[in-house]
């Protein structure tokens, strides 16, 4: 009896199902894509650790060895269990408006025996044949968008040097998960209307009209002050909607929230980038070569980078670590009203003396010549020049550095030691103190004294002191203001002459900008992407309420009517209802979003007129149009059906009373 009861329900009222299957449909392509993203980036951390150990393991053993694949799980499993809650409680919803609807008839059944049971059951079924269709092509869609998703996420980053590239799997376990995962999430659903509407009694059922239950005792005073008698029915009946509407304004208060969030923090990053990174070093390089596991005095095309046409300055550059022990006397006046070595080296360790870092930056002989002019010392192969200056941490922040001394400038001589224990000492002229620094594209360290010297000193006594990182490093400067297309010449000309006899890998600088423009605008579409798909979930909400007029506020209306209430003005009402549900969540997010924006430019030190020139406005209000369009839409759709009605017969209904 029950199928064929459910059977000629759901053939007869095929619209009431549509929420339901879109909700289904909704629910099991977030998941699909949920688990399909998390399997994929479980294989790429997977691939990473195998190619770095210089082995690979396919077994499923080898997913869980180490601290890290277990941890990914956990993770993942924490994430999945939140986001089926989540959409436990919004699915709920389409199920509770079409439940909603066949009280009347529910409460018939129950009255001519229809046990809770049966009717539990009933709508279950009822649930199962419209969600089965739409779970399974809502795991495909899934599965499109997470290959489409790592397409782009593989665009955005095709440019970054050293990246391992994500190639999509997906296993048939994962679908069967997927689909497993999905029906638990909506059965569940309709479980929880389900089991509230069987618990009625006959006549509680038959006596609800299914509509809104109005509280007189509040007043919208906001709404009714700028829109009258229509404002204050609107706020009633915003109200009465509350538990209703709770999803939306939840969903479209974190989508307005995340995406304004999501598009200052990258404002910002692009803004710093830009200022730390590229303005910096514009004049500094255009071409950066790193030579793989290879020694400066093993590389022997020094001449010839530098002999090539169009190039203004090239400078072949490797790095090593030392350190060395100073005593307190050694240090600057400045430092010491600083509070002096204590501040950046701790306790004193070898006889009273501190060790402080000594980073050795080795440079071929001409560069070398080049910078000791520079900085207006007479060149020499024998020393080191000594960069002495520290920041001033106190009196100047990191956007906007100042320095000081950091030791005296009378010692003649420093002593280098390998940074390892038992390591050798040398004893290494200083040509000079400087805090001018050569022209490189490097970052030195705060609290350390950076010691530039010649590659034949180096030659002399890179014994004594260990040995110097493993990759090398040339540094190229166009002889003009280069475009792209000149300096992918350039950097070809120099990979001809470098690549057969070396493993390396350049950089051009244009060509790395615009790879940093790219990934941040990729990070802008999948962060964005998960913000709209939070605000379809609060529209989608939104629909189905509005759909649900005809069942739900058809009596609410039809009283309107009955006092002299024109269309016009119930059109006014449905207005007023769609810009308050639009328009909440973004009154409460723009202040937030102001307050952030301010927090993070103050934290960053930058000058927030730099920020407010370029702050993203317009992709804010067009999130903003969106939304409230497809609000508007909903309210139009919902309005135009609720008035195409014969409101007037609505009142001579009995059933209703």
């Amino acid at each position: 009896m029950w199928k064929d009861y459910s059977k000629s329900y759901l053939k007869n009222n095929r619209a009431a199902g549509r929420p339901i299957m879109a909700a289904a449909l909704a629910a099991t392509m977030f998941l699909s894509l949920l688990c399909s993203e998390a399997y994929n980036l479980w294989v790429y951390e997977r691939e990473k650790i195998a190619l770095k150990e210089g082995e690979w393991q396919s077994s499923p053993a080898y997913d869980l060895q180490g601290g890290r694949m277990p941890m990914l799980l956990t993770v993942y499993l924490a994430i999945l269990l939140l986001v089926v809650l989540s959409l436990i409680l919004i699915i709920r919803n389409s199920f509770e408006v079409s439940m909603n609807a066949r009280i009347h008839q529910f409460g018939i059944l129950s009255s001519i025996g229809a046990t809770p049971r049966q009717i539990r059951i009933c709508l279950l079924q009822e649930a199962a044949v419209l969600s089965l269709l739409p779970m399974l092509f809502g795991a495909l869609t899934g599965i499109v968008i997470s290959y489409g998703l790592i397409g782009a996420v593989n665009l955005f980053s095709a440019d970054a040097a050293d990246r391992h590239k994500a190639v999509f799997c997906y296993r048939p376990s994962l679908f069967a998960a997927t689909i497993l995962i999905s029906a638990f999430t909506v059965l569940v659903s309709a479980w929880i209307p389900a089991r509230r509407l069987s618990r009625m009694t006959p006549l509680e059922a038959i006596r609800d009209a299914g509509g809104f239950q109005m509280n007189r005792r509040k007043h919208s005073r906001i709404l009714a002050g700028l829109f009258g008698v229509e404002g204050e029915l609107a706020g009633n009946a915003l109200k009465a909607q509350r538990k209703a509407l709770r999803i939306s304004t939840l969903s479209l208060l974190l989508s307005f929230l995340g995406f304004s969030f999501m598009l200052v923090f990258t404002t910002l990053s692009a803004i710093s980038t830009e200022y730390t990174y590229f303005e910096r070093y514009q004049d500094v390089w255009d071409i950066m070569v790193t030579l793989k596991n290879t020694e400066i005095a093993e590389f022997d095309l020094t001449e010839k980078v530098q002999g090539i046409a169009g190039v203004a300055d090239a400078a072949v550059y490797q790095k090593a670590e030392a350190v060395t022990y100073l005593s307190e006397e050694a240090q600057s006046s400045e430092l010491a009203a600083l509070g002096g070595f204590d501040t950046v080296s701790g306790r004193a360790e070898r006889e009273g003396r501190f060790q402080v870092a000594a980073p050795i930056v080795i440079l071929d002989d001409a560069s070398f010549f080049k910078f000791c002019s520079q900085i207006g010392v007479i060149p020499s192969l024998d020393g080191a020049v000594v960069l002495n200056r520290i920041w001033d941490s106190t009196n100047s922040n990191f956007r906007y550095p100042a320095y000081i001394p950091f030791v005296r400038e009378d010692k003649q001589n420093t002593v280098l030691c390998h940074s390892g224990k038992g390591g050798q000492s040398v004893e290494i002229p200083v040509l000079a103190y400087t805090q001018t620094v050569p022209v490189l594209r490097e970052e030195y360290q705060d609290y350390a004294l950076v010691h530039f010297i010649p590659l034949t000193l180096w030659k002399e006594k890179a014994g004594q002191i260990g040995e110097a990182e493993a990759d090398s490093y040339i540094r190229v400067l166009a002889a003009e203001r280069a475009e792209l297309a000149e300096l992918n010449d350039l950097e070809t000309e120099i990979d001809r002459i470098v690549y057969p006899a070396y493993e390396a890998v350049s950089e051009n600088r244009i060509q790395e900008r615009m790879s940093n423009d790219k990934l941040i605008l990729g990070m802008q579409v999948i962060l964005g992407a998960f913000c709209v798909l939070l605000a379809i979930i609060g529209i989608a909400n939104v629909f189905s309420n509005t759909l649900g007029f005809l069942r739900q506020r058809k009596r609410e209306f039809a009283r309107y009517m009955s006092i002299g209430m024109t269309p016009r003005e119930m059109k006014k009402l449905f207005c007023i209802e769609a810009l308050v549900i639009a328009g909440r969540p973004f009154l409460i997010t723009l202040p937030l979003t102001v307050l952030f924006a301010q927090y993070c430019v103050r934290a960053s030190y930058l000058d927030p007129m730099v920020f407010w020139r370029r702050a993203p406005i317009f992709p804010i209000l067009l999130f903003a149009a969106a939304v409230a369009g497809f609000v508007a839409l909903a309210y139009y759709i919902g309005g135009k059906r609720l008035l195409q009605c014969d409101l007037n017969e609505i009142l001579r209904n009995d059933t209703l009373v």
